[in-house]
């Protein structure tokens, strides 16, 4: 154990972390994501929701202040008439961690899992919600915690 980590971030997800540079993507997906089809490197993180995952990640990683979107979400499918509660608690931990390099981006489906194809690493989860898959863009770290 190591003081100032969250709990969720397992050991393979901390070497994932420390290994990306600038502009490099991370992949939370939800319990129905087909990580182990899109991932280059995958983290399994099963028992934990994306919530946890999000707050634990941002926590640790800054965003991408060069890009002009830090974070995709996958939108709803065309028909479907799920509203995705989540996302207003995604974006209130993406403000809370990042309250200026905060921009999201909505990413049609089959277009966010080609995104995913390219991530540098896709992070599963158990959650329920649906539509809860989120890229997020790593940016510089420029002092010290």
């Amino acid at each position: 154990m190591l003081k100032g980590i969250p709990s969720v971030v397992q050991p393979d997800l901390l070497k994932l972390l420390m290994e990306m540079g600038q502009g490099d993507t991370i992949v939370i997906g939800d319990g129905n994501f087909p990580g182990a089809a899109m991932a280059q490197r995958l983290v399994r993180c099963d028992g934990n929701g994306g919530t946890k995952m999000l707050d634990a990640i941002l926590r640790l990683m800054p965003l991408d202040s060069y890009s002009e979107y830090q974070v995709e979400l996958m939108e709803v499918t065309p028909g479907d008439p799920y509203k995705p509660e989540i996302w207003e608690e995604y974006k209130e931990i993406i403000n809370r961690h990042e309250p200026v390099n905060n921009k999201i981006e909505m990413v049609e489906r089959f277009a966010f899992y080609e995104r995913a194809k390219e991530a540098y690493a896709v992070v599963t989860t158990s959650e329920l919600a649906l539509y809860a898959n989120v890229i997020l863009r790593k940016g510089v770290v420029t002092e010290e915690p």
